[in-house]
């Protein structure tokens, strides 16, 4: 192997990492903005309908979820031994809110005197995962205390009003992205009620991607110096032109347009915010403390990761697609995806 290619390693499983977490937030994040939406619906059929349309796709979305964290502990052993102690409670805590999402979606579709029981817990976990994962991403942001190499902090550091911040921004985004994917993948009252929500979601979801910009630059010196820096900055500065031109066609298109076009909006806003983390956090995978390179595991466990997602990740990759292609139509009450498959669909 040569230099070139040894110190281009870190970059290569940083950035593998990197697309396992804006897959899983981009595919997971829609469904659980049908569970945060679900409790608003008015009536069953709604509710059923809204549930319908993720039924094939939410639980082959938390896959992803599973192979960022495995990949996260094989490649940056000293990232995931830092940052787990540090985040323990709000990652126990959206672990078990997925959990309960998994065992009401199931109990729900059997139950009939407690089905609304199982709807809140459906929603309650969605609501609990969403903000655990903001108050993950505030404490990322405002970095965790280290001392000779190991984490040093206190339990409940992560509870900080930047997470507690980016936690509304996920509710708001989240739900902005399911309501995007029921006006694309329903019909009839379901979609009418997908675009009254949608406009609340997008005010929401704009607000706090102000607010978390603001508190992360009052807060943390090094993010403010390096969105500041003229003029190597101006590189920057597309990154959040499109999130707000995405916010801005979202708002314009939540009644009119392909139907499509705000769920695919929701997802640039996302990516958009993703490539501000990563700028702000650059090149750190303990944020302040331990750079890719530094954390980085050796080369015969590297080998072995490498060939593993080598061969599993192109898997992952087809089955989902497919999945997605299948049950590509309109969801219908009772029927499912039934229309997908009707001749002359596309």
């Amino acid at each position: 192997m040569t230099a070139e290619m040894a110190a281009n390693l870190p970059v290569l499983f940083a950035a593998i990492v990197a697309f396992c977490v804006v897959v899983y937030v981009l595919a997971d994040g829609f469904d659980l903005g049908i569970g945060i939406l679900l409790l608003l619906a008015p009536r069953a059929s709604e509710r059923d309908a809204m549930l319908a349309s993720i039924e094939p796709v939410w639980d082959g979305n938390e896959t992803w979820l599973v192979m960022g964290g495995v990949l996260l502990l094989a490649t940056f052993p000293a990232g995931y031994y830092v940052l787990l102690p540090a985040f323990y409670l709000p990652i126990i805590f959206m672990l078990f809110a997925l959990i309960l999402r998994g065992v009401a979606f199931g109990f729900r579709q059997e139950s009939v005197g407690f089905r609304g029981i199982w709807e809140a817990v459906f929603a309650g976990g969605s609501v609990v995962a969403a903000l655990c994962q903001g108050f993950v991403l505030g404490g990322l942001i405002t970095g965790v205390t280290m001392r000779n190499g190991i984490f040093a902090g206190g339990t409940f550091d992560f509870f900080t009003l930047l997470g507690f911040a980016c936690g509304l921004g996920l509710l708001g985004g989240y739900a902005l992205l399911g309501a995007g994917w029921l006006i694309w993948r329903a019909d009839g009252q379901t979609q009418i009620f997908a675009r009254e929500v949608a406009h609340s979601a997008l005010l929401l979801t704009a607000a706090m991607m102000v607010v978390v910009s603001g508190l992360s630059a009052l807060l943390v010196p090094e993010v403010a110096a390096r969105w500041l820096d003229w003029p190597r900055s101006l590189w920057l500065v597309p990154a959040p032109l499109m999130a707000m031109a995405a916010l801005l066609i979202a708002w314009r298109r939540i009644w009119s347009g392909r139907d499509g076009l705000v769920f695919v909006m929701g997802l640039l806003v996302f990516a958009m915010g993703f490539v501000g983390l990563v700028v702000s956090l650059w090149p750190y995978v303990v944020p302040r403390h331990v750079t890719i390179w530094d954390g980085l595991a050796d080369r015969r466990s590297l080998a072995f990761v490498g060939f593993g997602v080598a061969c599993i990740m192109p898997i992952v990759l087809a089955y989902q697609a497919h999945a997605y292609w299948v049950f590509r139509g309109k969801v219908k009450p009772g029927e499912g995806y039934a229309a997908a498959t009707e001749p002359g669909e596309p």
